[in-house]
């Protein structure tokens, strides 16, 4: 079983493309219960994107209820870039015979703009390669570890992501412009459950997840994150490969 979590689509593409080409199924962990029996899975497998050099806090708690019983297991982080020490930090956690890390399009339009188009295929095609190696060391049940952790990689998954945790999440600095619909799209697809509607209009309470779909995927780019982000692009995997 290969169990995921994504906010605009890359690392659910990458758990996808795993499991068709390893004869497994994936399974969202916002939307699945931790497996009664876990013991009986030959492998198990954790995709996810890293925030911060680090995992996102729903794949920790997750993982850390996780059982592995006999099975192979094994963690792919989906990254701008640079991976840090997050894989190691997560088997700290879950221990992980695998660990691999893929360079996926940008998401992170709080920090940067998006990829453009043809730099953002590139990436794809390059972390289907990536994952067809990966898919075969799989199966064969080979311990790897090829994790593009960066320089100063414990700074990053240390302090840096200590202080993104605890300073970075507020969801104060979201809001809906005028072109906001009222669809309910952001409401309905909040992974963290930290946006309701009011009187028409998205609000937001709490702390998120920091995983941006309700940025990245309103279909009247109608959210914004403070004032960066109306200058900057968006990206969802669904767009992108559809050709938007």
């Amino acid at each position: 079983m290969i169990f995921y979590f994504s906010g605009t689509g890359n690392s659910r593409w990458a758990a996808r493309r795993i499991a068709a080409l390893t004869g497994d199924e994936a399974r969202d962990i916002v939307r699945c219960d931790i497996p009664d029996a876990p013991t009986k899975e030959e492998q198990i497998g954790l995709v996810f994107p890293v925030y911060a050099w680090g995992a996102p806090e729903p794949v920790l708690a997750f993982a850390k209820r996780l059982s592995k019983g006999g099975a192979f297991t094994f963690g792919v982080c989906t990254c701008g870039s640079e991976a840090g020490m997050a894989m190691k930090k997560l088997s700290a956690v879950f221990a992980l015979d695998s660990s691999y890390s893929l360079v996926m399009p940008n998401n992170y339009i709080l920090g940067a703009d998006v990829d453009d188009r043809d730099a953002a295929l590139a990436k794809i095609a390059e972390a289907d390669r990536a994952i067809q190696r990966l898919a075969e060391e799989v199966k064969k049940r080979e311990k790897v570890y090829r994790v593009r952790e960066g320089k100063l990689a414990a700074l990053k998954s240390g302090a840096v992501n200590h202080g993104f945790n605890r300073f970075a999440r507020s969801t104060s600095p979201f809001f809906a412009t005028g072109a906001c619909t009222g669809c309910g799209a952001c409401e309905r697809d909040c992974p963290a459950g930290a946006i309701h509607m009011e009187n028409g209009r998205p609000v937001w309470s709490g702390r998120c997840w920091q995983c941006l779909r309700c940025i990245n995927a309103c279909p009247a780019r109608a959210i914004q994150y403070g004032k960066a982000t109306a200058r900057r692009g968006r990206y969802t995997l669904e767009e992108l490969l559809n050709g938007n």
